[in-house]
């Protein structure tokens, strides 16, 4: 099986596939300073592009981290990620509180699907 290398960079790629499996690299908001909701749904928007990709979607997602400044905002970052799930199942997941490397960033995500 070969590795397939999505939107490499310098020091990472986006997303990795190898055979049936697709790997996401954690990902934040292009646009730091935005608020818990609309961070998470820039971040949604990015997984999904690079969901399909390598022919996957959200329905397919098996596991999801997520690391948030503040988890006080759970709720904003949960209510996105309930809309973008649009009533699949949803993955085993770990929702944690963690300090960002860079200020503004509030939501970081990371996935792992089936294709």
């Amino acid at each position: 099986m070969q590795v397939e290398h999505i939107q490499a960079g310098e020091f990472m790629s986006q997303a990795i596939g190898y055979g049936n499996m697709v790997f996401v690299a954690g990902l934040t908001a292009d646009e730091p300073g935005l608020d818990v909701g609309a961070q998470t749904r820039q971040i949604l928007a990015k997984i999904s592009a690079l969901l399909a990709e390598v022919e996957a979607d959200n329905t397919k997602i098996l596991s999801a981290q997520i690391w948030m400044r503040d988890v006080g905002f759970w709720k904003q970052m949960n209510d996105e990620w309930t809309k973008w799930l649009g009533g699949a199942k949803p993955p085993v997941r770990a929702t944690v509180q963690a300090a960002m490397v860079l200020e503004g960033y509030d939501v970081e995500i990371m996935v792992t699907a089936a294709r």
